[in-house]
């Protein structure tokens, strides 16, 4: 069958994520036929960077051999079964093994399936832990306006981008949202350090102003993914968890995006000494090769879920693909990837190229911010770099960069009016380079510089 044929049949039966599916009859999707290491391959053979990670899960490039051998080994072994009452060892030895590297007192692990599930499992675990100890006043979440923590219901009730919740107010709960440390759009109109996050006081206030009824906070630990690519300074997480603790309520930190060393630190929130209630993971879990994510809490929140059988303080939670065994091996593979290849030290040596080669980019037109964080670097588009009126998401040009990004050999999706670089983490410094090469000539060529 030929290319046009499998597009014919992906339009006659595929519904796309977040896209408009009426565009794609002038705009087709581009079909991907392979990857391996850094690359991605279409159809036609054309070969593109893999610059935002499919969607922000490769870690050590696709098609890793020790990430393949590992899965097909285990598929030899056993393939699937369930997770209720059952046990088998690559869930125990993973575990073992992500506790071992969490923050401090993240003693134990819930398995499920994505980033949405295991956001979904904390905000079910801290409500229901409230339950336990009698608390049940304790319903209530606060969040941040930019943050995202996922489409399944709870999570878009914990999020704040509005153009993913407006067709389903109906069936949210209501939470409370404070402004986001947005340091280019600073609520305050303050500039950093100066403020000394002081952005993190209309938390406090929500927390205040809640009291008995807050049940937990969520972040997303110093990049608002979703919401913009929005790097905020350490000290304001430090600041929110110090708050969080102060007011007795638990701490959710959703490193779904920012774990597994993106960043430069295996987690995000190592960089602020922060140690959640709960630790939401995914994506880079399994360097995106199987669907796994897994929720970390603390032996005093699982507590509060021990007793009677018949006394209601059981979890009823779970997910069919549970500690999947192929998954946890694939994540077991990816760990040790990380310990022997130095993954996170590799970043931290090339974070600062990534952000010099992005900072090279500010003069450029209609470039009104330039931000970044490990392997992150982001450029928040504008129509005047005065006033910061930013640019519509819709505007032609961003999908002229899109367009000119496949010319040259690199696969970007820009976010509404951000262009950005969520490199994979094996990336290279020669690779490195002629990425950031390419995407200067991306955007000149875009912006017509």
């Amino acid at each position: 069958m030929d290319r046009k044929e499998w597009l014919r049949k992906d339009l006659r039966h595929n519904w796309h994520p977040y896209t408009q599916m009426s565009a794609l009859a002038a705009d087709p999707p581009l079909q991907i036929d392979r990857a391996e290491g850094l690359f991605l391959f279409d159809a036609d053979g054309n070969r593109y960077y893999d610059a935002i990670s499919s969607w922000w899960c490769v870690v050590h490039g696709h098609g890793h051999p020790r990430i393949r051998e590992a899965v097909a080994r285990q598929m030899e072994r056993l393939d699937h079964v369930l997770f209720a009452g059952v046990t088998h060892e690559p869930a125990v030895r993973l575990a073992a093994r992500l506790a071992a590297i969490a923050p401090e007192g993240l003693s134990r692990v819930f398995f499920s399936d994505n980033g949405s599930t295991a956001v979904e499992v904390a905000l079910k675990m801290s409500l229901q832990c409230w339950r336990n100890l009698g608390r049940e006043e304790r319903t209530g979440f606060v969040c941040l306006d930019r943050g995202y923590h996922g489409d399944t219901t709870g999570c878009m009730s914990v999020s704040g981008v509005e153009a993913f919740l407006r067709a389903f107010r109906p069936i949210l709960f209501p939470a409370r949202r404070v402004p986001a440390p947005y340091c280019y759009r600073c609520p305050e109109g303050k500039t950093y350090p100066e403020c000394a996050a002081s952005c993190v006081d209309a938390l406090d206030a929500a927390l205040r102003e809640g009291g008995e009824t807050i049940a937990a906070v969520i972040l997303e630990p110093l990049l608002l993914g979703a919401g913009g690519m929005i790097v905020y300074p350490p000290e304001y997480l430090a600041r929110a968890a110090a708050l969080a603790r102060r007011h007795g309520v638990h701490l959710i930190l959703d490193e779904v995006a920012t774990g597994f060393g993106r960043t430069g630190t295996m987690f995000a929130c190592e960089q602020a000494g922060v140690s959640p209630d709960f630790l939401c993971l995914s994506k880079g879990l399994t360097s995106g090769t199987v669907p796994l994510a897994a929720t970390l809490t603390t032996a005093e929140v699982y507590n509060t879920f021990l007793g009677d059988p018949d006394g209601g303080k059981t979890f009823y939670h779970g997910h069919t693909f549970t500690a999947n065994p192929v998954g946890c091996a694939a994540a077991l593979a990816s760990l040790d990837l990380f310990e022997e290849e130095e993954v996170v030290d590799r970043v931290a040596r090339l974070a600062p190229r990534l952000a010099e080669g992005a900072r090279a980019l500010a003069e450029l037109p209609m470039v009104g911010d330039v931000r970044g964080i490990g392997m992150v670097a982001a450029l928040e588009l504008v129509r005047d770099k005065g006033t910061k009126e930013p640019l519509p998401g819709t505007a032609p040009v961003l999908r002229e960069i899109r367009t000119e990004g496949l010319r040259r050999g690199l696969f970007l999706r820009p976010l509404g009016n951000v262009v950005y670089l969520f490199l994979p983490q094996a990336v290279t410094r020669e690779a490195l380079d002629d990425i950031l090469d390419r995407f200067g000539g991306v955007l000149r060529s875009a912006l017509k510089s």
